[in-house]
């Protein structure tokens, strides 16, 4: 099974220049508690905008650049989706972390999404896919606590895709 997680201002804008925009600790950690241990699906750019390889988790790469060449037991390049078969059709959730063409390319595979929506516009040269109501419900929200070390406003929200048995 596919989940999407992500960070998205208002306007549904995630990053700029192949980063973040924001910095809230909080949202990190739960990525950090909601990923660890299963895999994570990226494209090319959110794999190289990471810092190093992220711990106690298997990465996936799906890009054409056959070349790639990752030398870490955790890091795996799969040039085309249908590669991505086996993932899809897991009873374990498997994560989809970015960037906009992976979150366009494969939500319509993604049965949940952990969505942090921050209560403000940003500037940005990504962003992420509208959500359509009629193909998604919310099933929990729990609102981020705002403070010096976390400067938005912002709620973690739980999706399930309609008529979903996840």
């Amino acid at each position: 099974m596919l989940s999407i997680i992500v960070a998205k201002a208002k306007n549904n804008i995630i990053g700029k220049d192949n980063q973040l925009i924001w910095h809230i600790p909080e949202d990190l950690k739960r990525f950090k508690n909601l990923t660890s241990g299963h895999t994570i699906i990226m494209g090319r750019k959110t794999f190289e905008s990471l810092v190093r390889v992220l711990p106690n988790r298997h990465h996936i790469i799906l890009c054409n650049d056959a070349e790639m060449n990752i030398n870490d037991e955790n890091v795996e390049v799969l040039e085309d989706i249908s590669m991505l078969d086996q993932y899809i059709n897991d009873s374990q959730e498997h994560f989809v972390i970015g960037g906009a063409t992976m979150y366009r390319l494969l939500m319509p595979y993604c049965n949940k999404m952990y969505i942090t929506e921050i209560n403000q516009d940003f500037e940005g040269d990504v962003s992420f896919p509208t959500i359509n109501p009629d193909e998604w419900e919310i099933i929990e929200t729990e609102k981020g606590l705002k403070d010096e070390k976390n400067p938005y406003d912002y709620t973690f929200v739980t999706y399930i895709r309609k008529n979903s048995q996840n």
